[in-house]
């Protein structure tokens, strides 16, 4: 690696996504769950504290974007951002990893590899 690089890109990545839970609300954003209580849906884990500050750090870093709606403010859905979107073809990579792996039947990777194809590329 060149001296005059001070970070890895593949660490500033990794770094960004790394903590618990944001990789399932860029998963659920990318399969269309845009609010809050959607994120929480089969996570029981998950706490209001915790979603709510994941979701202020991707905010802070530029992966999602809060959409309040100007009528309701208690309406708001998030989307992510071009930075946020451009995870998908690494998500996707990731997902092939484990679906090519694990023991799943035949009808079963083909379907999570045609989903994941659909959603993410």
């Amino acid at each position: 690696m060149t001296k005059h690089i001070k970070k890895c890109p593949i660490e500033l990545v990794v770094n960004l996504i790394r903590k618990k839970w944001v990789i399932h609300i860029i998963r659920d954003l990318f399969f269309g769950k845009t609010r809050f209580h959607e994120f929480k849906e089969g996570k029981p884990d998950l706490s209001n504290k915790v979603l709510s500050n994941c979701l202020k750090d991707m905010e802070k870093n530029g992966l999602i974007h809060k959409i309040v709606d100007k009528i309701d403010k208690k309406n708001v859905k998030y989307k992510l951002t071009e930075k946020g979107e451009s995870l998908n073809k690494v998500l996707y990579e990731i997902a092939m990893v484990t679906v090519d792996s694990e023991n799943y039947s035949d009808k079963i990777r083909n379907d999570l590899k045609t989903t994941f194809k659909e959603k993410l590329l």
